[in-house]
């Protein structure tokens, strides 16, 4: 009796230190993910081992939450590299001019002034679109609401048929409500609208419009310009990119059309494009079409 006692008293303390193993496992994988996290470095992820049990839940938790800090932290970063490296050159701009400057010369103390007015200006403009890129990759970004299509594009093309002396045509309205983001949707047509009138002259023909096709919607801006080269298809999309065709120093920043695909994508689409070098472009907004939904 003595040897059976002792004989099941090992096993039982050796599977309560086995099953005790399994439980406390997923969290020497947290606290061991945790130790090898660094403000640098934050790509460590707990092994998940698919149980649905509490610890499973546990570990994929942390997981969703690495996500996130992760995200966030590239954000912050993203903005802060792509900051330092664009406001460097009109600040260097203002600090040439301001170095030379003659203030016993008026026409030089007004040239210079306008010329720094013009630069704090871009300067500006290219901090608030940097801040919305960053916010593009918040859940708050968006504010979605059921939204006549038609009544949004024909108000998105009112506003826009203003900014050049263009040939500005509506060419047809998706006749459907929908939910989605207004102010965002607009502001991804006006950019492009935009972008199109930097890149046709007076008379040129600028074409808008929304469809509804197999469950997607399409907001479309189309022109008569010089089109979009292959090699500048793959990059005009990334921050700070400018196709071929711009001028050396503009307005802009480079960063319209990256503002159009986020909102794209944060609206779980895309932006495509369509161009003929020689015989204009098309870049059209594709979001899925969610239907609203009736009350009870």
């Amino acid at each position: 009796m003595l040897v059976v006692g002792g004989v099941t008293v090992l096993g039982a303390a050796a599977a309560a230190w086995l099953v005790a193993g399994r439980i406390l496992r997923p969290l020497r994988d947290v606290a061991a993910t945790a130790r090898t996290i660094t403000d640098t470095d934050l790509s460590g992820r707990i092994p998940e081992s698919g149980d649905a049990d509490e610890l499973g839940d546990l570990v994929r938790t942390v997981n969703a939450m690495l996500d996130r800090v992760e995200t966030g932290f590239d954000a912050q970063r993203r903005f802060v590299d792509d900051a330092g490296h664009e406001l460097r050159t009109p600040i260097t701009i203002v600090r040439g001019h301001l170095e030379v400057l003659d203030p016993a010369d008026p026409d030089d103390v007004r040239a210079t002034v306008a010329l720094v007015d013009d630069e704090l200006v871009r300067m500006n403009r290219m901090v608030g679109d940097l801040l919305l890129l960053a916010r593009s990759e918040q859940p708050a970004f968006l504010h979605p609401e059921p939204v006549d299509v038609a009544e949004l594009t024909a108000d998105a093309f009112g506003k826009v048929a203003r900014l050049g002396d263009r040939a500005w045509a509506l060419e047809t309205t998706a006749d459907v409500e929908a939910v989605l983001d207004p102010q965002r949707i607009t502001q991804a047509v006006v950019a492009l609208a935009d972008n199109a009138c930097r890149h046709t002259a007076p008379g040129d023909r600028i074409g808008i419009g929304s469809q509804l096709t197999g469950g997607w919607l399409r907001f479309w801006v189309s022109d008569t310009g010089p089109g979009v080269s292959p090699a500048d298809r793959a990059r005009i999309f990334e921050r700070f990119a400018r196709g071929s065709a711009a001028a050396p120093r503009s307005d802009g920043a480079g960063l319209g059309l990256a503002i159009v695909r986020a909102i794209a994508v944060a609206h779980g689409g895309q932006v495509l494009l369509d161009s003929v070098p020689g015989r204009g472009a098309t870049f059209t907004v594709v979001i899925p079409a969610v239907a609203r939904q009736e009350g009870p």
